[in-house]
């Protein structure tokens, strides 16, 4: 297919997303709607197979992956960590809640690990779909990739499909029940604010924009990326020489942590760069590879694996938030809706928060109120989940799959 022409047509497909997840209100997410607009395209013909290789964004992504790890690690404040201690431990708690409800669904609808002998005809197991729904469901696009590259290392496409579609549907779960919670919360907490055992949270002074300690000529469009880039092939350097102990992407969330947290990467790293859009853009489209050789058998034989992995997935989040949530003082409707970010994480955090803030609250003080206990909580779950507990996890059981 033309370079150009699908390159352009892939564009169209994401501005289309874009545009219903925006009209929703993300109710449908434009990783939803993408999903079923590629995965007919593929299967009717109207798409190419080599659609998404001849638009050029997968070798992209293959190489640019990496910098949004490093980026994705200078994102997070270590302070905001330390104040929400308590919200990290949920959020760490659920990811392991959903591990231990989906591996229990694996032994139960589909045995455990291969014999040496069966790797001549390779199968999917529930073992196989276990491990691929933990990843998918507790993480986001890295934690989807990693799941994938595991798969096909092995030759089993429909498991590296599968975490396509469950991120493609999670945001249908995640997103009303956590609205419905964190409303729940939102209303408990106008109470409190006008029995005045909660105060607004004093407004921060506006100051300079964090900036790195690198020179001036390092802090440019260029720079940033031979920066990041150097952080990246450090972080390949150590996987290579622990074989894989120390996953890549690991190390390269580590090391953003750690560079901002020292002042060398400002925060966000690569927010501000020309190229930080098409980047996105590329990780995203990546997901979409193995819907190219989806068939329609394939498709309705991942029907019931999906419907255990959420039934299984969302009581292992409900029930491990909750447990560890109240133990740790927080009310029931905030521990779940903590344990709920794995299934989206930010932006969707942020959002959800201000807009159950502004629903509860009926000044601007009492919204200002509300949304300091909430968001804080939300923003922080997210990477928790999300960013940091599901991608060290998903590292470590992928080499799980096909074994």
């Amino acid at each position: 297919m033309n370079p150009v022409l699908a390159f352009v047509v892939v564009m169209l497909v994401w501005t289309v997303s874009d545009w219903v997840a925006k009209k929703t209100k993300s109710l449908m997410s434009s990783l939803f709607v993408a999903s079923i607009i590629f995965l007919i395209g593929f299967m009717t013909g109207v798409f190419p197979s080599d659609l998404l290789q001849a638009s050029s964004l997968l070798g992209l992504a293959g190489v640019v992956v990496g910098f949004i790890i490093v980026h994705l690690g200078t994102l997070i404040s270590l302070d905001d960590f330390k104040k929400q201690w308590k919200t990290l431990l949920i959020g760490i708690a659920t990811v392991i809640g959903i591990g231990v409800l989906l591996l229990a669904a694996g032994v139960i609808f589909g045995g455990g690990p291969r014999n040496a002998g069966d790797y001549g005809d390779m199968i999917a197991t529930g073992r196989d779909f276990a491990i691929a729904g933990i990843g998918a469901l507790s993480g986001g696009t890295i934690s989807v990739l990693i799941i994938q590259e595991a798969a096909l290392g092995v030759g089993l496409t429909t498991v590296a499909a599968f975490p396509v579609l469950i991120a493609a549907l999670q945001g249908l779960f995640g997103f009303p029940l956590t609205s419905l919670l964190l409303r729940r919360e939102a209303a408990r907490l106008k109470d409190e604010y006008r029995a005045g055992r909660l105060e607004a949270p004093a407004a921060k002074e506006a100051g300079p924009a964090a900036e790195s300690k690198l020179p001036a000529f390092l802090r440019t469009t260029p720079g940033t990326l031979f920066c990041v880039g150097l952080t990246v092939l450090l972080s390949i350097g150590i996987n290579n020489l622990t074989n894989g102990t120390l996953n890549t992407f690991v190390v390269a969330l580590i090391f953003g942590i750690v560079l901002r947290s020292t002042g060398i990467f400002k925060p966000s790293a690569l927010t501000g760069i020309d190229s930080l859009g098409l980047m996105m853009l590329a990780i995203m489209i990546l997901v979409f590879g193995p819907l190219a050789t989806l068939r329609p058998a394939d498709l309705a034989a991942l029907a019931g694996p999906l419907a255990i992995t959420f039934a299984f997935g969302l009581v292992g989040i409900g029930l491990f938030s909750l447990a560890v949530g109240k133990l740790l003082g927080y009310s029931i409707p905030m521990s779940v809706a903590i344990g709920l970010t794995a299934l989206y994480g930010f932006p969707g955090t942020m959002i959800l928060s201000q807009e159950a803030a502004k629903g509860a609250g009926e000044t601007p003080e009492e919204v200002a109120a509300i949304e300091g206990e909430i968001l804080p909580k939300m923003i922080v779950a997210g990477f928790a989940t999300v960013t940091i507990t599901s991608v060290i996890v998903t590292s470590i059981i992928a080499a799980g799959i096909g074994r």
